[in-house]
């Protein structure tokens, strides 16, 4: 798939700004280096996939803010080898970073749309997850837990539960948390019942959806 010297550059560019911006972590931004944002977005918004912004995708979502995908990532604090589950396939443009790290990464999406086109690209460009479940976030994914980090792309108006069972002592979990606006919030389990939790700032999310059912 094409990427062109202009987008390295423009990459380039942009890793820059995301530096000035307050992202220190050289290994997140060497993989988002790897991964060329451009193709996980519509034709339309060609011209802006390296501007530090979010835009909509399919099925009523977004990809996220590059800022934000840094960030996120760089909250989780992963490390090549380790187990990753991503609440939110989305795009796949996050999950694509993931994999340049070297993760085993989980990733779900209800949406039936993401979830083909997400499975379909990551394939085609070298990036694909351990497993792309088609399924509610809300839930995690026991058949793998625990994981040694997990990352919400979505905003969710409390702490899902299963969520935290999944995660290994020592784990992360990274989640936006709110309703209309969220706060990034991260969990790090330090025993088997005790969760360690910090704030990092204001941040603005499509909504975590869960089945109906």
């Amino acid at each position: 798939m094409q990427d062109s010297f202009i987008h390295k550059g423009k990459r380039k560019q942009l890793l820059a700004k995301l530096r000035q911006k307050g992202i220190s972590d050289e290994q997140v931004l060497e993989a988002m280096d790897q991964v060329p944002r451009h193709l996980f977005m519509d034709s339309g918004f060609l011209d802006h996939a390296y501007s530090d912004k979010a835009f909509p995708i399919a099925a009523d979502q977004t990809i996220s803010q590059p800022f934000t995908v840094a960030k996120q990532t760089e909250l989780l604090r992963c490390a090549a080898g380790q187990k990753i589950l991503e609440i939110g396939t989305g795009s796949g443009y996050q999950s694509a970073v993931l994999v340049a790290l070297g993760v085993q990464l989980y990733t779900i999406e209800r949406q039936n749309e993401l979830f083909k086109k997400s499975s379909l690209l990551l394939k085609k460009m070298g990036f694909s997850p351990k497993k792309l479940i088609f399924g509610d976030g809300y839930k995690g994914y026991a058949e793998q837990a625990p994981y040694d980090g997990i990352i919400v792309t979505a905003g969710a108006p409390f702490v899902p539960m299963p969520l935290l069972a999944q995660l290994n002592i020592g784990g992360r979990l990274v989640i936006p948390l709110g309703e209309k606006d969220q706060i990034m919030t991260v969990f790090e389990r330090v025993s088997e019942k005790k969760f360690d939790k910090s704030t990092h700032g204001p941040c603005k999310f499509v909504p975590l959806l869960a089945d109906k059912n």
